[in-house]
């Protein structure tokens, strides 16, 4: 029997060509709504997808002969993962398929904040040259706290070797240190960090974790990252914790305001005031959900997913 697989977004060919010399049957639909793919999705055997829509129980209910869901990206925070294993669904993601590209991402975003190299180059293309305001800091010497040490995590502390810092983790998993990070508890990354990097799903657990009670349990005033889901960020707090200087700038590449979709921002004719914030501060670097957005990882992330989809039919 051809093993029939739905694509409904795009993605590199390479993953689309690699099933099909497999021997399985490829089929796309980019455009359909959530109704009219469930209206057909009981003919296929497997779903290949980014983030167009969230597949839940009513969706799975309806594909009565699933075998996989493939998600060409690192979370699955768009899949009832519970309600699919119930049906023995196998659920594919590809975290290592982007993991350089956010590790390289997150240390070039705080090498633009503590050198403000944005700010600057703004100011001159607008015809000032200010030296004394664009002093900058270095990164030698101080701690930098990561939250998360999965693929992305890991990865990240990687790229920090070449630095003479130190690099602790928390993590809900335990005794999962390694060579380029010493795990803690959140209480002693909360008292010696000097930088925050989250690298965290988006879940129950995680949503609106950062908020103003997190934010000033950190001992000292620090940088803050994030490349992994907006909503694990209160917005407004972070904003009132750059006022109070608590946090002394905020790289983010996701925010709360985002569709599940990751492809366009929300905004409500009136933008919020902690939105408009951010958009205005000279100490924020913000960008479009790119952290793992390369051209490099585009093709490793399908590669990934190809390579997952063929040992799942191996077995």
């Amino acid at each position: 029997m051809s093993i029939k697989i739905l694509h409904i977004d795009s993605n590199h060919p390479i993953l689309w060509q690699q099933l099909k010399d497999a021997g399985f049957e490829n089929h796309a639909d980019f455009k359909s709504s959530k109704e009219e793919i469930e209206a057909k999705i009981q003919d296929y055997n497997g779903i290949v997808i980014r983030s167009r829509f969230k597949i839940d129980k009513t969706f799975l209910d309806k594909a009565t002969n699933l075998q996989f869901i493939a998600r060409v990206g690192a979370g699955l925070e768009s899949i009832d993962c519970d309600y699919a294993e119930t049906k023995k669904i196998h659920l594919i993601a590809a975290p290592e398929g982007n993991r350089n590209a956010v590790a390289e991402h997150s240390l070039g975003v705080i090498l633009s904040l503590f050198n403000n190299l944005n700010q600057a180059d703004t100011e001159i293309k607008a015809g000032h040259w200010n030296r004394e305001s664009n002093r900058g800091h270095e990164l030698d010497g101080k701690t930098v706290g990561i939250i998360g040490y999965g693929n992305m995590g890991k990865a990240f502390a990687k790229k920090l070797r070449g630095f003479e810092v130190e690099v602790i983790f928390h993590d809900i998993l335990e005794n999962i240190g390694d060579e380029n990070a010493r795990q803690v508890s959140l209480q002693e990354l909360q008292q010696k960090a000097d930088v925050l990097s989250l690298h965290l799903p988006w879940t129950p657990e995680t949503d609106k974790m950062v908020n103003q009670d997190f934010i000033n349990a950190f001992a000292k005033p620090f940088w803050m990252i994030n490349t992994s889901r907006g909503k694990n960020i209160v917005t407004a707090d972070l904003v009132e914790g750059m006022k109070s200087k608590k946090i002394l700038g905020a790289g983010l590449d996701v925010l709360e305001y985002e569709k599940l979709s990751f492809e366009t921002l929300f905004q409500d004719k009136n933008t919020p005031e902690a939105f408009q914030y951010l958009l205005e501060a000279k100490n924020v670097l913000l960008t479009p959900h790119i952290a793992g957005w390369t051209f490099e990882s585009h093709e490793r992330l399908a590669q990934v997913i190809v390579d997952k989809i063929k040992a799942v039919y191996s077995k």
